[in-house]
């Protein structure tokens, strides 16, 4: 059985849930979530316990491998909505910046024209200074997607580091071509 799967998941003060036709909603101080229920698992929402249960129906293949992931995005879905999601990217090289008009990103990475990534709705995208990024939503996978998709439109590079990087990450440097003897 899953050990994931068969842990409930906390419900906060301030945070509903509820299963409507198949599909779980979660609403809290930050907004709202929906998430359909595959047929495989069925949840539960126990309101005077403050938890959400999944269990599944069976020991088909589809059911286990389903069970412990409907837990973990019940899990995301309540933190999302109390807490949030946030990812910090930093733009690293010479003349490299970041800004943002309207709803669109702008970003100079040494490219011959400007990148412009449209926002997408449900996200929160900051810049405080023209190195730095700070993308903020209550849904883990599309702010997790969103700042994937801006820093693969300039990875940072192993020779001098240049490009977009999520903070505090560790690129490995290698060294240029040396000059034997």
């Amino acid at each position: 059985m899953s050990r994931i799967g068969k842990s409930p998941v906390s419900v906060p003060k301030g945070v509903k849930a509820s299963v409507e036709g198949g599909s779980l909603k979660v609403e809290g101080p930050l907004g709202k979530l929906e998430h359909a229920i595959h047929p495989a698992v069925s949840v539960q929402v126990d309101g005077a316990a403050g938890e959400i249960r999944v269990s599944r129906n069976g020991d088909h293949r589809v059911a286990r491998s389903v069970h412990g992931l409907t837990r973990a995005l019940a899990a995301n879905m309540v933190e999302g909505v109390s807490k949030g999601y946030e990812k910090k990217l930093e733009i690293v090289g010479v003349g490299y910046l970041a800004a943002i008009q309207k709803n669109i990103l702008q970003l100079r990475v040494g490219f011959a024209n400007e990148l412009q990534v449209p926002i997408p709705a449900g996200l929160t995208v900051a810049c405080p200074d023209q190195t730095h990024i700070h993308i903020k939503g209550i849904d883990k996978q599309l702010v997790g997607q969103f700042a994937a998709e801006v820093r693969a439109l300039r990875k940072p590079e192993p020779y001098k580091g240049k490009g977009i990087r999520y903070e505090n990450e560790q690129v490995r440097r290698k060294a240029g071509k040396a000059v034997t003897k």
